[in-house]
C-alpha cells in the first residue's frame, strides 16, 4: 500500500520508531520511553513500517521532519544531509554516540572493493569506529590523513586505534602517517614531505574515493581531541584567535567563511589543504551537537562535504540562522 494513502501521523511515528530501532540499536523499552507509548505499540509501529515497505535495508523517510530538514539543508548548502533524530534534552556525549552509531551504518554504502578512503582522527571518527559493521571488501585500503604525534605523546595508540577498527570492519589495509600533527618549524615539513615514504602516503590521499571527518572545535561540548590532547600550546591558541579560526578538518584549520590561506598553524599542519580534500569525489563529514555549529559554518562556507551526517536538533538550528 502506498506510504502516501495512510495516515501522516502514524507514518511519522513508524519511522522514527524505525530509525530508533534499527539504526540506533535502541531496546523496544527505550524507544518506548521516547515516544512516550508502550513497547506493544513500538512492536505495532515497527511491524507497520515493514508491512509497508517503509523499512527494506535502509529507514526511509518520506514523510517526516527530518526528511523536509534533509531537503532544505540540501537546497541551501548543496550537501546530501543524513539527518539523526536525537531527542533535544539528550546529553552530548550520548548524541554523539546515537550520531556515531547511525553514521557507521550509513558509511557502509559508500565504500566498497578497490577503493581508498582517507580518515581523520577525532574524537568524532573514534565515536564513529566503535560502532562499525562488517563489510568485506578486496583491494580496499583505509589512509591516515594527518599525523597524531605531539611533543607529549606518538600519538600512535590513538590514532591506529582508529584506523585499525576501520580496516578490520572493511577487510582493508591500513596506511598509517607517522608524523606529528604539527611540525615545530614549517621548513621541516617542506624538507620532510620530499621523502619518498612520504610521499608514497601522500600520493595515496590525492587518489582517496572517500573521505571521513570530523570538525574540530575549541567550543565544542564534546571537547575535539586536537584542542584538549597537548597538540596546542598556549602560543597557538593566540595566533589561532588571531586568525579569527573557528574549526579544523584533520588538523587544517579555517575561518568563518571558509577560507583557510594565511594561517600560519597550516603551514606546520600536516593534514591535506582543503584544496586537496574538495577534489574527493566524496567527501562525509559527521558532526554532532549544537556547539559545533560556527565550524559546520565554517565547513559549509569552506565547501569541503558533499554528505553530513548530523543529529536533528543542530540540524534545525543550522537552518535557522
Amino acid at each position: 500500500m502506498p506510504t502516501d494513502s495512510l495516515g501522516s501521523d502514524k507514518v511519522r511515528e513508524a519511522l522514527r520508531a524505525a530509525h530508533l530501532y534499527y539504526m540506533q540499536d535502541l531496546t523496544m523499552e527505550a524507544i518506548a520511553a521516547e515516544l512516550h507509548t508502550s513497547r506493544s505499540s513500538v512492536s505495532r509501529l515497527l511491524g507497520f513500517a515493514r508491512e509497508t515497505g517503509l523499512v527494506e535495508i535502509q529507514v526511509k523517510s518520506p514523510a517526516d521532519r527530518v526528511s523536509s530538514v534533509q531537503d532544505r539543508i540540501r537546497e541551501r548548502f548543496s550537501v546530501t544531509a543524513h539527518v539523526v533524530p536525537v531527542p533535544d534534552n539528550t546529553a552530548e556525549v550520548d548524541r554523539l554516540e546515537r550520531v556515531a552509531m547511525s553514521a557507521a551504518r550509513i558509511l557502509g554504502p559508500f565504500f566498497d572493493s578497490n577503493m581508498t578512503m582517507g580518515i581523520a582522527w577525532g574524537s568524532t571518527l573514534s565515536a564513529v569506529s566503535r560502532h562499525l559493521q562488517e563489510k568485506v571488501t578486496h583491494n580496499s585500503q583505509i589512509v591516515q590523513l594527518n599525523g597524531a604525534s605531539n611533543a607529549r605523546t606518538t600519538g600512535i595508540g590513538y590514532a591506529s586505534e582508529i584506523m585499525s577498527r576501520f580496516g578490520v570492519a572493511f577487510g582493508a589495509y591500513v596506511q598509517q602517517f607517522p608524523v606529528p600533527a604539527f611540525f615545530d618549524d614549517p621548513h621541516t615539513k617542506q624538507v620532510l614531505w620530499r621523502e619518498r615514504s612520504i610521499r608514497r602516503v601522500l600520493e595515496i590521499q590525492k587518489h582517496m574515493d572517500v573521505a571521513l571527518f570530523g570538525l574540530g572545535s575549541a567550543y565544542a561540548d564534546v571537547p575535539s581531541h586536537v584542542y584538549v590532547g597537548g597538540y596546542l600550546d598556549d602560543a597557538d591558541f593566540e595566533q589561532l584567535t588571531k586568525s579569527e579560526v573557528v574549526g579544523d578538518v584533520a588538523t587544517v584549520f579555517y575561518r568563518a567563511d571558509g577560507s583557510s590561506e594565511d594561517i600560519p598553524m597550516n603551514a606546520r599542519s600536516t593534514g591535506p589543504s582543503l584544496e586537496l580534500l574538495r577534489k574527493v569525489s566524496r567527501r562525509v563529514c559527521v558532526v554532532s551537537g549544537r556547539s559545533k555549529l560556527p565550524a559546520l559554518r565554517g565547513a559549509l562556507a569552506a565547501g569541503v562535504m558533499t554528505d553530513l551526517i548530523i543529529d536533528e536538533t543542530t540540524a534545525v538550528a543550522l537552518l535557522r540562522e
